[in-house]
């Protein structure tokens, strides 16, 4: 019995050592890798690269954006959860983090215990937008369209449980109809398959999407928040176009591995959201899309169990798991 509570105690004293010394030693003292759980381009990478190079900057350390694609983000969580909890692997995630569990049998991570919220970073609604070679003008003409064909028209996303994905299954339940998804391992892959006319239509978020409808390559007919955007105002919303109840946004979050030591989460969380609050960095990510929205670790934490929840329910409903 000694020897079991001595060995406690030494257990005890050896993670109380290591956490001192991983918040007693200059941060960041080398270059920090970012995880980014989708091919280049899209919106999380976009938010990664911002984020990174102002990072690096302030800190003067470079951030070395890694982009792990695959299996709707979970192969970069993945990453994540077996890092070292020293502050030196991070990863950039969106509300995808609560929705795997409910769209895979098995993950090889446990969401709550295995990754440790840092803040938020920002929000993004989506737009709905359509190939060239898709003769519809308005959500009822896509509509219309999907009734007279149910499952003949395919939609892209960055894959299973991404915020496409997530958005057109909300879709689809609402309306009333059956689309095929055709998951890629990245929204820029899924974008490019939408200017190719590989697939039909997005509803994807807004960044790297609208800078598609600004070049001509894809046309836009809606926007998935419940009121109209200030910087659209002639386009309408998803719900005023016929599917009353729409609404849909995403929001990002940079996370660290589970055993990150709460002192070490704090000041990660204090050092993300002053670059958040920078105004060139404000104005960098509006004039993309993407609404910055700084957290406390424990404001984020909380979203994240209860969008487990929100999801779990929503996901059992649509039959997403089967698409």
């Amino acid at each position: 019995m000694r020897l079991k509570i001595a060995g406690r105690i030494m257990v005890a004293a050896t993670l109380a050592c290591a956490s001192w010394f991983a918040i007693a030693q200059p941060y960041p003292a080398r270059p920090i890798r970012l995880v980014v759980p989708f091919a280049p381009g899209g919106t999380t990478d976009f938010l990664a690269r911002v984020l990174g190079k102002t990072l690096g900057e302030r800190l003067g350390q470079n951030f070395i954006i890694d982009n792990r694609a695959g299996a709707g983000g979970t192969i970069g969580a993945d990453i994540l959860a077996k890092a070292d909890g020293d502050g030196y692997t991070l990863l950039i995630w969106h509300l995808a983090l609560t929705t795997a569990p409910s769209l895979y049998k098995k993950l090889p991570y446990d969401t709550l215990r295995d990754i440790a919220p840092i803040t938020m970073l920002g929000t993004t609604p989506s737009i709905l937008v359509v190939s060239p070679s898709l003769k519809v003008n308005s959500v009822k003409e896509l509509i219309a369209a999907a009734k007279a064909a149910p499952g003949h028209l395919r939609y892209g996303s960055a894959g299973i449980g991404s915020a496409a994905h997530l958005a057109t299954a909300l879709f689809e339940n609402l309306a009333g109809v059956k689309f095929s998804h055709i998951p890629y391992k990245g929204g820029s892959l899924a974008l490019a398959a939408a200017i190719a006319g590989e697939v039909q239509f997005m509803l994807e978020t807004m960044p790297d999407t609208y800078r598609q409808v600004k070049a001509g390559r894809l046309r836009l007919l809606a926007v998935s928040t419940a009121r109209r955007l200030p910087a659209l105002p002639d386009v309408p919303t998803i719900a005023e176009s016929g599917v009353a109840g729409y609404e849909y946004y995403t929001w990002f979050g940079l996370f660290a591995p589970g055993t990150t030591p709460e002192p070490l989460l704090a000041r990660l969380n204090k050092i993300v959201n002053e670059a958040l609050a920078m105004p060139v960095v404000q104005a960098e990510l509006r004039k993309d899309g993407v609404d910055p929205a700084g957290s406390t670790v424990e404001e984020l934490r909380a979203l994240v169990r209860h969008d487990l929840a929100k999801w779990a329910k929503v996901i059992q409903e649509t039959g997403m798991r089967d698409h």
